[in-house]
């Protein structure tokens, strides 16, 4: 296998430009071509490459988004079978003509997402297209109009080119549905590709389209991501509008993107985030679930100070201050922790020759966080384990979302009675009114959330409990993604419980290739190892300068030989 090359990066740089648009004082980009056209190349494309063949007439939209649909059709359908995508955009072509015929008599981008394809998980609404959440009880559960954040992205120029297969309802780590099947991991055919965002994961690493977008709520967009050399945002929750996504725990829910490049995720997220009016963005004024909605943009932009691009024009390790969680770092009594912490101690290594002040932090209650003791208080109670709340919110917030859409089933009930569910759907059929209920959901909202920031928030910022100072504050905090490797298709990996770390706290983390492993008691070819950093509330920018040239320098992902280049050319 290959290593990431990045052929366009310079050139592509040198040619863009930016002005001003009279008409609405938004950036507007637009080229001064070179005389030599610049051709297109599917294989990990970034959006800037992408955009110079465009500038150069190199290639058109129509050529490009045709590309990935050949890919789709090579790899999805035929093939390796991937299962990745479940559904074709029937209008991306037309899409991509219009962007042709703007460019044609503009000279000008549309937007900073001109023609960028995106592939979206099959629990976000895109207009035009059903959201069936992988249930084939939804396969006719067509949307009025699209998620806020679909709007935003054609809006910057992105065409939506499909639908990717999840775990059903977005349960669990292993990437299966009864609309799309099982869904493969790009490497290994015979392996597992992580959940619940699986499709995405799988198609963007397998170069089916430029960008993908997952959700997570507990790990299901680092999860895949980790696996499938990709590099995957759980952003900050409220900073992404939930608006029009099937939810699972929207107190824990978020989406966010999934790349191959640290870049082109950024450039995405400047889509993604944004103010919205809808009763249904969960954009809240402070984390309690319980505090009313955000009512302005003035106020979003207060909360969350949203820069201008999280796309930084240049970016160093040079004295970032990265605290490392070795409390995180999976036991070396197995294979398969030795491995995960060999890929970790390179990427340190990487991070320290590159700049980068790394230091060893503690997390206070660390085993508690994570939910792998039971939470005891102040005056010695003890109480259970901190857990996810899909638990408690997916029956009710299901049915929220049923009511307000055009499917012929309008509640968790309805579903459960089609006979069509599967088993574990039933595990979400819980009485709201009973003692045991009522506990659990004040532990884990009540009581975990301030519980769990006030100690993440000690540690960025390098201090004690009590505010006393320790040291410099920190940019960012790393770990390993996962504490095991790829399971088998049709189980999951062995992920552990530091997804939780950002889940639990609503602070943005991002996943990203540390290195490859070799092991053949799990496969015959290399597998992927990703380090995840989490960062203060709504900095992803931090998070982005530190993903960014660390990817530069430590070009891990591997080339997947699955879904190599196609013959015909565009």
């Amino acid at each position: 296998m290959l290593k990431i090359l990045k052929p366009f990066t310079i050139i592509s740089c040198s040619i863009l430009l930016v002005a001003c648009n009279d008409d609405n004082s938004k950036q507007q980009t637009f080229f001064q071509p070179p005389t030599k056209p610049i051709p297109f190349n599917p294989i990990e494309s970034t959006i800037d490459s992408m955009q110079a063949s465009i500038a150069t007439k190199g290639a058109t939209c129509s050529g490009i988004v045709q590309s990935y649909l050949n890919r789709i059709e090579a790899f999805d359908r035929k093939g390796p079978n991937l299962n990745s995508v479940i559904a074709i955009n029937q209008e991306a072509l037309k899409e991509a003509k219009d962007l042709d015929n703007f460019f044609q008599s503009t000279g000008k981008m549309k937007g900073d997402l001109h023609c960028v394809t995106v592939l979206v998980k099959d629990n976000i609404d895109v207009k035009g297209m059903p959201t069936t959440a992988g249930s084939s009880a939804l396969i006719d559960n067509y949307p009025s109009r699209d998620a806020f954040i679909i709007k935003n992205i054609k809006e910057h120029g992105g065409i939506i080119l499909g639908k990717t297969n999840l775990d059903e309802f977005a349960f669990g780590y292993v990437g299966k549905s009864t609309v799309g099947g099982q869904v493969k991991n790009i490497y290994d055919l015979e392996k597992g590709p992580g959940g619940s965002s699986s499709g995405t994961a799988t198609a963007i690493s397998g170069n089916l389209a430029m960008v993908g977008i997952g959700t997570d709520t507990g790990g299901s967009i680092r999860v895949p991501s980790s696996l499938q050399g990709l590099v995957g945002l759980r952003p900050s929750l409220r900073l992404v509008s939930q608006d029009g996504i099937v939810p699972l725990a929207p107190s824990q829910d978020t989406a966010g993107p999934i790349c191959r490049e640290a870049i082109d995720c950024a450039k995405l997220t400047d889509s993604l985030a944004g103010f919205d009016t809808s009763l249904n963005s969960n954009q809240r004024v402070s984390f309690e679930n319980t505090s009313p909605l955000l009512v302005s943009s003035t106020a979003y932009q207060t909360l969350v100070n949203k820069p201008t691009t999280y796309a930084p024009l240049n970016s160093s390790l040079v004295g970032k201050h990265i605290g490392l969680i070795r409390g995180m770092f999976p036991s070396n009594d197995k294979e398969e922790g030795q491995l995960v912490n060999k890929a970790m101690n390179e990427a340190i290594t990487k991070l320290r020759q590159a700049g980068a002040i790394v230091e060893e932090v503690q997390v206070s209650d660390l085993p508690t966080i994570l939910g792998e003791i039971g939470y005891v208080d102040s005056s010695g109670q003890t109480y259970g384990n901190f857990s996810s709340l899909s638990g408690f919110e997916f029956k009710q917030s299901i049915t929220k979302y049923l009511n307000n859409s055009n499917s012929k089933y309008k509640s968790y009930d309805d579903l459960l009675n089609t006979g069509q569910m599967i088993p574990s759907f039933a595990n979400y059929n819980r009485d709201f009114n009973t003692n045991g209920f009522s506990q659990g959901y004040t532990l884990n909202t009540t009581i975990r959330s301030p519980y769990v920031r006030s100690r993440l928030e000690a540690a960025l910022n390098n201090t004690t409990l009590n505010g006393q100072i320790q040291g410099a504050r920190f940019d960012a905090l790393a770990y390993p993604s996962l504490v095991g490797l790829v399971g088998d298709l049709g189980s999951s990996p062995n992920a552990g419980r530091n997804n939780r770390l950002s889940a639990f706290s609503g602070f943005p983390a991002i996943s990203i290739p540390a290195a490859t492993v070799n092991s053949k008691n799990f496969s015959k070819y290399p597998l992927n190892v990703n380090i995840e950093f989490i960062g203060h509330e709504f900095d992803e920018k931090t998070l982005f300068d530190i993903a960014i040239p660390f990817q530069k320098m430590n070009p891990a992902r591997l080339v997947p030989s699955n879904t190599p280049a196609l013959s015909s050319s565009i």
